[in-house]
């Protein structure tokens, strides 16, 4: 089954074509521009580049979130529009989970963490088992102190991943102990390790109709969280 896969929750563009567990192709661009002016001629190049067609592609598998809110509206938009297009199934992924998926063989717990913006980071936590990470937490989006608590009563040799783990080391490096900071190659986010973790998720879910694919926030986007903090509702 080849897989077109997405992700767009950060600042980095990125795209890959991946069979039963085989990266075929992948892209990446982290330019400052936006995602609406790079992520479809990515796709356009890197499937040239591959020789492969849009007709040989089995599913469309999408980073969901958590992540940046226009990130993930081009991202999801992109993917609905493919599959409607082209009367094929999808998949959305937690981005905290694709992102352990860097890690996968580590043998290590691993942290994914995401600058989630006004003083929170958003954050999960896994145990890789040599082949695979299993979670231990649920995708939430907390302050740095909270997570440095929740990793104190972890106590364990702890890897962290995404585009929040410079911020978060630079704050616990000398106050957890055993924090490990990933190296460059597997610290960002990455279209292949969407692929894996939407490969693992269909041994148990179905995949889904464009209609039914939603984004997952975690938290109202913040002109919502003004409005609602004026006392005007939704």
């Amino acid at each position: 089954m080849k897989m077109l896969c997405f992700d767009t929750t950060a600042k980095t563009a990125a795209v890959a074509i991946v069979e039963e567990g085989k990266v075929l192709a992948q892209a990446a661009i982290t330019t400052g521009l936006t995602h609406s002016q790079t992520l479809m001629p990515l796709c356009d190049s890197l499937m040239r580049a591959a020789g492969i067609t849009l007709d040989e592609i089995d599913l469309v598998a999408v980073s969901a979130g958590p992540g940046s809110f226009t990130g993930l509206r081009i991202g999801i938009g992109t993917v609905k529009g493919l599959c409607q297009g082209s009367k094929k199934r999808c998949v959305g992924v937690s981005t905290l989970e694709a992102l352990a998926w860097n890690a996968a063989g580590s043998k290590m717990v691993i942290c994914p963490v995401m600058d989630a913006r006004c003083n929170q980071v958003y954050t999960a936590l896994f145990q890789d088992d040599g082949e695979r990470p299993h979670r231990e937490w649920e995708d939430q989006a907390i302050s740095i102190p909270q997570l440095e608590r929740q990793l104190l009563e972890r106590k364990a040799v702890t890897l962290l991943v995404g585009d929040g783990a410079e911020l978060v080391w630079a704050a616990l490096k000398d106050r957890v102990p055993g924090l490990r900071l990933a190296t460059p190659a597997i610290r960002l986010q990455n279209a292949a390790s969407v692929g894996f973790a939407a490969l693992e998720k269909l041994k148990t879910e179905e995949p889904l109709a464009p209609a039914d694919l939603m984004p997952r926030y975690l938290r109202l986007p913040q002109a919502e969280r003004e409005r609602l903090g004026r006392g005007l509702g939704r």
